[in-house]
């Protein structure tokens, strides 16, 4: 087992190498999430990340959330999940102004963070991005789940 798991360069930054993340299926998995991959804007970056956020979040909010056995349990996971990406936007925003050291980001990841979010100006472009996707993601959500009947018959041809 000790011969699959070996330190990834210098063994004192304490990353290893295991099979599951220095796998070349894992690497390019990574790679090309919305956080890594090359060319993106700041604020495409944003939306792809809210919008996935956003469209994951509704779920559990609507059918697990403490509403779930009134008569708005949708609506009560709309506003739950809106409400989480507001304060998941707030908690981007102080991060960017923390003053985060790129260095140690670099030597910690196995990927460069792209150039873009280095800045403040980046960061705020991200954050009021993921806002937008977030709660659009959430609202898709939200819509899909309140029109399953109709979805559901248009699928069908009509048939049950």
């Amino acid at each position: 087992m000790t011969d699959l798991i070996q330190p990834a360069g210098d063994p004192q930054i304490g990353n290893l190498e295991t099979p599951l993340n220095s796998s070349g299926f894992s690497r390019a998995f990574i790679g090309n999430l919305p956080a890594y991959r090359k060319g993106l804007s700041p604020q495409r970056r944003g939306l792809e990340i809210g919008m996935a956020h956003g469209y994951l979040l509704y779920g559990p909010f609507a059918l697990l959330g403490p509403l779930r056995d009134s008569d708005i349990p949708g609506l009560a996971g709309l506003l739950s999940a809106s409400a989480l990406v507001v304060i998941l936007t707030a908690c981007l925003s102080i991060y960017s102004g923390a003053g985060v050291n790129t260095a140690v980001t670099k030597t910690t990841t196995p990927f460069t963070p792209p150039a873009s979010l280095e800045t403040d100006e980046g960061w705020s472009e991200f954050a009021g991005s993921f806002l937008i996707g977030g709660i659009g993601g959430v609202t898709f959500a939200y819509l899909l789940a309140a029109n399953i009947p109709m979805l559901t018959s248009l699928v069908s041809g009509g048939h049950s």
